[in-house]
């Protein structure tokens, strides 16, 4: 019988949130993240999950108030669900928003699982080249690092650089989506 491997997942909320979106699937309140985390952990020991994302705030407009809203919903969701959050921020540029730091949370708790070995696999759910110089030392130091992409947009260099691939499809993340809220 193999050995039960410990195991973080570590989900890029951005990269996991356009990807469902472009499936059609993006209310992530509706979205079980206990169950995933089962799925992806294969039998293995679950250590945590952290969802990382960019805080939202208020400008005081009626539609940063009602993500701001939607976003405390989801921290509230993610609670529920046994995982943890970690926020980066938003800027604004024109009249977009981009996340900062939330790359850099994500490289950084790769590296601390790494060297404070807290988990022997490290399950990402990105598609992030960004974050391929942690990835690499992780697996320097005997980390196995199994990347989560989808199949209608995987990433070549996670799936080349990465211990372990697995490649979602609609019909995988089905079964994690409940009745709307």
């Amino acid at each position: 019988m193999p050995k039960k491997e410990r195991c973080i997942i570590l989900i890029d909320g951005s990269n996991f949130y356009f990807k469902l979106k472009d499936l059609q699937l993006h209310n992530l309140l509706c979205f079980n993240f206990s169950e995933f985390a089962q799925k992806l952990l294969n039998s293995n020991t679950f250590i945590q999950g952290t969802y990382y994302i960019g805080k939202v705030r208020t400008n005081g407009t009626e539609k940063m108030k009602k993500l701001q809203s939607n976003q405390q919903k989801l921290f509230s969701h993610l609670k529920k669900q046994k995982f943890h959050y970690s926020l980066g921020y938003l800027l604004k540029s024109g009249d977009r928003m981009h996340e900062k730091g939330v790359d850099v949370n994500i490289a950084v708790d790769i590296l601390v699982a790494t060297y404070e070995n807290q988990c022997d696999k490290i399950i990402l759910v990105s598609s992030d080249t960004d974050l391929l110089p942690a990835v690499e030392k992780a697996q320097e130091k005997g980390k196995i690092v199994e990347y989560v992409g989808f199949s209608h947009m995987p990433s070549t260099a996670m799936k080349n650089n990465c211990s372990q691939s697995t490649f979602l499809k609609k019909e995988d993340i089905l079964p994690f989506i409940t009745s709307s809220k």
